[in-house]
């Protein structure tokens, strides 16, 4: 924190150098603009702020703001009223006050000595609403945003329909990868498939301010979807781009448009955005075996909330739907059988649900060892895993190299190419990286892996393997609303009881 507090005024007073003969018409020194620190202090002075504004300076990523209006009060010195006139003092401050200093018939006045302007109302209007657009929207890129719950994957954790604030000071704020962008809007203008709802001709590199802290293990995590880098806009992220690709063919999915849409290629911070759990951390290795996630040989801490699918055999009587309200079940569907019953269920609910006098048995649906699904990652048969048995499978860290070998290349494949942007080429059963061969890669990055809570539904890491660290948006903090899809707003829609809840 001391670092911030130290870094981020620092970098303010850069711009601020560049104000050496606007400080002379101001009746300063101009000298004074050299001295980190004491500048700012100077230029509160000579816009004649209070002193406060100064503590505000010392607020990672508020100050961002602070010193936009800082300039904005030093146009005004030279009665640049004009919206044009400060929105140049604010974007090209290096240009624009220069040129001000250096003009001869360019007077600073006095802030006590200046006219009174009385705006139009539709200046007014246009000021307030700048001014609520930009602040929002370094709210939202720099400090907290809002996010919505729209599917099942973190059940009963976090539930379809719960609205959340995720911090983004948590791990550290990402600069943004496309900066010019349609505010408030993810990747697409709104009342259309596929208009792009940002510009992609300034396209700045992954750069994370520094945070609190790093993300721990069972961190609830929202992220930018990995396999999200391409899609249909006829199914966005709800099919990955890939499982089509696997099942059409790449011919058909991009030629076919009534079926399949536009094929979009996505920058990092405009891919779709997910919330899991942070369950392997970079530098875990980490296993799964009949369910249970062992971490370097050791069980794993579970949720306290999670959730498998089970098969429920009653006498033939159905589960009365007041008992399933009560424990919260909400998932749930008749099986093949009179009496067999499908419900996704916590250890909890299992428990209650046994104490039934209807109840005869409770399974849980488990895939057997070395039964292979082949969309599970790395979607290759030389490692026959499945969602409830799965590797082992080390998880990179940032410079620790990874031996690799002809068969593991496939687990790292995409972290190579896609993620960290090298040539690779495997020929012969050797390995060509950046036109050279080798038997090792050291990651640029870290990399972790995710799961939902409900975890026999959940799109999460087994199916499309590790989450990079430039793809970390920030920790959900706190559910703020949250309305149940399936009540009407006279019966129960809202849940009184999950508002303004820590997520846990």
């Amino acid at each position: 924190m001391l670092y911030l507090i130290i870094l981020l005024p620092l970098s303010f007073t850069i711009p601020t150098i560049f104000l050496w003969t606007v400080f002379e018409k101001a009746g300063r020194k101009g000298w004074e603009t050299m001295l980190p620190f004491y500048n700012l202090y100077v230029f509160l002075l000579i816009i004649k702020k209070p002193l406060w504004w100064y503590a505000l300076l010392l607020i990672p990523f508020l100050n961002v703001f602070m010193y936009m209006l800082m300039l904005v009060e030093l146009a005004k010195g030279f009665s640049k009223y004009g919206l044009g006139q400060q929105f140049l003092a604010v974007i090209l401050p290096y240009f624009y006050f220069p040129y001000l200093g250096m003009k001869e018939d360019e007077v600073f006045v006095d802030p006590d000595k200046r006219p009174e302007v009385k705006k139009g109302m539709i200046r007014e209007w246009t000021d307030a609403i700048i001014f609520a657009v930009v602040a929002a929207t370094i709210i939202r890129t720099f400090l907290l945003e809002a996010y919505t719950i729209p599917t099942s994957s973190m059940e009963k954790s976090l539930l379809v329909g719960d609205y959340l604030f995720v911090s983004k000071i948590n791990y550290g704020p990402k600069v943004p990868n496309t900066p010019i962008a349609f505010p408030f809007v993810h990747h697409t203008m709104p009342g259309t498939t596929s208009t792009k709802s940002y510009l992609e001709w300034i396209h700045l590199p992954y750069y994370r301010f520094p945070g609190f802290g790093t993300v721990q293990h069972n961190d609830a995590v929202v992220f930018n979807y990995p396999a999200g880098d391409t899609v249909s806009t006829r199914f966005q992220s709800n099919v990955s781009y890939y499982t089509l690709i696997n099942e059409y063919g790449r011919e058909r999915v991009w030629s076919d448009k009534r079926n399949f849409g536009e094929i979009v290629v996505r920058p990092v911070d405009k891919r779709e955005n997910y919330v899991k759990r942070g369950i392997g951390m970079p530098g875990d290795t980490l296993q799964i075996i009949n369910r249970q996630v062992f971490l370097n040989s050791r069980e794993a801490v579970n949720p306290e909330k999670l959730q498998y699918q089970y098969k429920v055999f009653t006498d033939g009587s159905s589960i009365n739907p007041r008992v399933l309200d009560r424990l919260n079940i909400t998932e749930g569907s008749r099986g093949n059988a009179p009496g067999e019953f499908l419900y996704v269920l916590t250890t909890t609910a299992k428990k209650e649900l046994e104490k039934l006098p209807i109840v005869k048995k409770i399974e849980v649906l488990n895939e057997k060892p070395g039964n292979w699904h082949p969309e599970i990652f790395p979607f290759n048969n030389a490692y026959k895993w499945n969602r409830d048995n799965f590797g082992p499978l080390y998880i990179p860290k940032k410079d620790v190299p990874i031996n690799l070998t002809a068969k593991n290349i496939v687990i790292y494949e995409r972290l190579i190419r896609t993620y960290e942007g090298n040539d690779l080429q495997v020929k012969d059963g050797s390995i060509i990286i950046n036109g050279t061969e080798t038997n090792t890669y050291t990651p640029r990055m870290d990399y972790y892996w995710m799961m939902g809570d409900n975890r026999h539904n959940s799109a999460d890491s087994r199916y499309w393997g590790f989450v990079p660290e430039d793809h970390i948006v920030g920790k959900a903090e706190f559910v703020w609303l949250s309305l149940d899809q399936n009540k009407s707003w006279f019966s129960g829609k809202i849940r009184w009881s999950r508002l303004f809840s820590i997520v846990h």
